[in-house]
C-alpha cells in the first residue's frame, strides 16, 4: 500500500490567531491530519523564516491528533506572495528539487492555504505533471456548534482530464465548433482541406503572428481572413475592426498614404490628415490581399509596421503606433517573386512563418456538394426564397460539377454564380433538369471564352494548376499542350512517343521514344502517367 503524501503552505491567516483558544476553531493545516478516513504519513509543510515559531506550534499539534504523522519542515521565502512570477518559480523550483516517487508514495497538494497566487501555481504544476499528484481541497464544519472538533471535510480532485469523458468530450466539440465556423458551417469532405482548417484554427487562437493565405484567385481567402477575425474576436483576443484592402488597387504616391496615412499639406490634395489603413486595424486584423501586388517601398514600411508596430505617415515628422495581426493574401509564387527581385526577401521570411495554400475547386470535388448546399442558404438569405433541386437535377449538375469537364476557372465564384443563376431561372423554386442542362451549356462556353481557342490553358492547368500554367511562356505552353493531348490520346509513353517523334525516329536520331517523352514532362515535374485519359 502506498505511503500518503500531502503538500501544504501554512497558513500564517487560519492556522494562526490567539493561541490559548486553538482548540475551539478550524485550523487547515491541523484539520488536514485529523480526517478520519484520510490518515497523512507525511507532511511537507513548506513556510517562510517569518512563521518558524507558528511552524512549530503546528507541528506539535498535529503530533498530538496524529502522532504517527510525519511533518517535514520546507523553508521558502516569498518576498511579494501575490507576485506570480515569483511564487510559480519558487513552487516550481521545489517541486524539481524534490524526490516524487510515485510508485511508493501518493501526493496530495493542499490548495487550501496560501494566497490565490499559490493556489493557482499549484493546479499548474500539478496539471503539467510537475507535481504527480492529486489537488486536496479542505472545507470547515458547516456547524461548528455541533461539530466540537473543528475536523471539516475534504475532496480530493484529480486533474487527469481523461477520467473526464463529459469534459473532454466539450472540449472537442468546442474545437469542432471552431473549424467549423471557419469553413462558414460547411460540412467540406476534403481531408487535406480540413486538416489544414484544424491547423489554421490552432494558429489563429494561440498566435498574433502573420499568417499568409495563398492560392488561386476565387479559393476563398478574403472569405476565410474574416472568419479568422470573427474567430479571434469571439475569443476576445482582439478588440479592433476588421480592415480589409487589395494591394492590387494600390498604386504610385496614394499607396503610401492609404496604408500608413498622411499629415495635411503632405502633398497636393492634402487638404486634411488622413490616419491610413494600418492605424484604423489597431487592436484589431488588417487583411492585405494580393499582398504581392505592393510596390517595394510599401514593402519595407509593412515589414517595420509588423516588427516593430510603429511606421511613418507621408509628410509627418512623428512616427504613428499600431498593434495588428496580419493577414496577407496572394495568388502569386512569392518565392519566385523574391527569386526575381519583385518582392522582398525579408517580408517574405517574417509572412511566411505561418502559410496556408486554400486550393483550387477542382482539388476538392468532393466539396462541391455541401458547397452547393450552402450556396442555396446563402441564397435564401440574400433573397428570401427557398430553392431546391428535383432529384434528377440535382445528380445531374453534381455529376457534370465534379467530372474532368468542369474547369472552375474562377473556383467557388464561377460556383456561387453558376447557383445564383439556376435560383433565378428555377420555376416555381425547384431547379429541373433543363434549368441544369442550360446553365452547363453556359458554364462550357464561359471557360472556352476564358481559355485559348485550342484550350491549351485548360489542359495544362489540369495538370500543373492555374498558378505554375500562367509562368510558362507562350511557346512552351503551346508545345506542352500538343503534347499532353498526344499522350491522352495513347495508352503508353512508347505509343505517345512514337507519334511525336515520328519524324527523327526515320532518320534515327533516337530509338528510344518513351525515354525521350518521359525526359520532357520532368522538365514540368509530369510523369505520362499522371496525363490521365479523358
Amino acid at each position: 500500500m502506498k505511503r500518503r503524501v500531502a503538500i501544504s503552505i501554512l497558513g500564517t491567516t487560519l492556522d494562526a490567531g490567539k493561541w490559548d483558544n486553538r482548540w475551539s476553531r478550524w485550523r487547515p493545516t491541523v484539520a488536514l491530519c485529523q480526517q478520519p478516513s484520510l490518515f497523512v504519513d507525511r507532511l511537507e509543510l513548506i513556510h517562510d523564516d517569518h512563521a518558524q515559531s507558528l511552524s512549530h506550534r503546528i507541528t506539535s499539534d498535529i503530533g498530538t491528533v496524529s502522532p504517527a504523522t510525519e511533518v517535514r519542515s520546507n523553508i521558502i521565502n516569498f518576498r511579494d506572495p501575490w507576485d506570480f512570477s515569483e511564487v510559480y518559480t519558487n513552487l516550481r523550483d521545489f517541486a524539481r528539487s524534490y524526490s516524487f516517487d510515485p510508485d511508493t508514495e501518493d501526493y496530495l497538494v493542499n490548495i487550501t492555504t496560501g494566497t490565490h497566487v499559490a493556489q493557482i501555481c499549484w493546479f499548474l504544476l500539478t496539471e503539467a505533471r510537475i507535481i504527480p499528484g492529486r489537488l486536496l481541497q479542505l472545507s470547515p464544519p458547516r456547524d461548528r456548534e455541533v461539530e466540537q472538533d473543528f475536523v471539516g471535510t475534504y475532496r480530493i480532485i484529480d486533474l487527469d482530464l481523461s477520467r473526464y469523458d463529459e469534459i473532454a468530450k466539450r472540449f472537442a466539440s468546442e474545437r469542432e465548433d471552431a473549424a467549423s465556423f471557419l469553413k462558414s458551417g460547411i460540412s467540406t469532405r476534403n481531408f487535406a482541406f480540413n486538416k489544414m482548417i484544424g491547423e489554421i484554427e490552432r494558429v489563429v487562437i494561440r498566435s498574433a503572428a502573420p499568417v499568409l493565405l495563398t492560392g488561386p484567385t476565387g479559393a476563398g481567402k478574403s472569405q476565410l481572413a474574416r472568419r479568422i477575425y470573427e474567430l479571434k474576436k469571439n475569443q476576445r483576443k482582439i478588440s479592433g475592426p476588421f480592415v480589409e484592402v487589395n494591394c492590387a488597387t494600390l498604386r504610385g504616391d496614394q499607396a503610401m498614404s492609404a496604408l500608413f496615412g498622411h499629415v495635411k499639406g503632405a502633398f497636393t490634395g492634402a487638404a486634411g490628415e488622413r490616419a491610413g489603413l494600418l492605424k484604423s486595424a489597431d487592436k484589431g486584423v488588417l487583411f492585405l490581399d494580393e499582398i504581392g501586388e505592393l510596390g517595394l517601398d510599401e514593402q519595407a514600411m509593412c515589414l517595420r509596421a509588423i516588427e516593430e508596430k510603429r511606421f511613418l505617415p507621408v509628410g509627418a515628422d512623428r512616427e504613428a503606433s499600431a498593434d495588428f495581426q496580419l493577414l496577407a493574401g496572394t495568388n502569386r509564387d512569392l518565392g519566385e517573386d523574391v527569386r526575381k527581385g519583385r518582392f522582398r526577401e525579408d517580408l517574405y521570411a517574417r509572412l511566411n512563418l505561418w502559410t496556408f495554400r486554400l486550393p483550387a475547386l477542382r482539388e476538392r470535388r468532393e466539396d462541391i456538394e455541401p458547397n452547393l448546399d450552402f450556396e442555396l442558404r446563402r441564397y435564401l438569405e440574400r433573397e428570401g426564397e427557398n430553392i431546391t433541386f428535383n432529384k434528377e437535377a440535382r445528380e445531374r449538375y453534381l455529376t457534370f460539377a465534379t467530372g474532368p469537364q468542369a474547369v472552375w476557372s474562377a473556383n467557388f465564384r464561377d460556383l456561387s454564380a453558376s447557383v445564383t443563376r439556376m435560383a433565378t431561372l428555377a420555376p416555381h423554386g425547384r431547379i429541373t433538369t433543363e434549368v441544369v442542362d442550360d446553365e452547363v451549356l453556359r458554364l462550357n462556353a464561359f471557360w472556352r471564352r476564358a481559355t485559348d481557342d485550342d484550350g491549351t490553358g485548360t489542359i495544362i492547368e489540369d495538370l500543373l494548376g492555374a498558378e505554375a500554367a500562367a509562368r510558362l511562356d507562350r511557346f512552351d505552353a503551346v508545345q506542352l499542350a500538343t503534347v499532353l493531348r498526344t499522350c491522352r490520346e495513347h495508352a503508353t509513353a512508347s505509343s505517345a512517343g512514337r507519334a511525336l517523334f515520328a519524324i527523327s525516329r526515320q532518320e534515327k536520331k533516337s530509338s528510344n521514344d518513351a525515354d525521350r517523352l518521359t525526359k520532357y514532362l520532368a522538365r514540368f515535374g509530369i510523369r505520362f502517367e499522371d496525363v490521365k485519359q479523358p
